[in-house]
């Protein structure tokens, strides 16, 4: 794979600054069958996405724009080039002016109480890989 994300994310800016949720996304990378998941989203300044979690670990990489990430009352800006780790737990992802970026999140939880090596869940993606400290949860079908 690839692909200029400078050119998908100015078609998706575009359908953004048109639509009234003032937002756009593709998924650039990922989907059921990996772990990891990358979607590219534009936002239009003042737009926002509501509360809500991830399945996963995630980041915000900021290719153009601004944006704040904000769960209860701790928020984090970010400015063309930041990389803001989402924290774990419900949050917003607002623009504070037109902006474009890629969000990454593994799209299966980790259980981080666990201090024993656990495999994926057989069939599962990430079956027979090992790493530290992590349970696997399929998503849902």
């Amino acid at each position: 794979m690839n692909i200029s994300l400078t050119a998908l994310a100015r078609e998706q800016l575009e359908l953004a600054l048109t639509a009234s949720s003032g937002r756009s996304a593709h998924t650039v990378f990922g989907g059921p069958e990996h772990v990891l998941r990358q979607n590219l989203i534009a936002l239009a300044a003042g737009h926002k996405l509501n509360e809500h979690e991830n399945s996963g670990d995630a980041t915000v990489h900021v290719l153009h724009g601004q944006v704040r990430v904000a769960a209860g009352d701790v928020s984090s800006d970010g400015a063309s080039g930041h990389l803001i780790a989402v924290p774990d737990a419900p949050h917003t992802l607002e623009a504070l002016e037109d902006v474009w970026s890629t969000i990454a999140n593994a799209l299966w939880a980790v259980d981080r109480t666990s201090s024993t090596r656990h495999s994926a869940p057989s069939g599962s993606p990430a079956a027979g890989s090992r790493w530290p400290r992590d349970r696997r949860v399929s998503p849902p079908t």
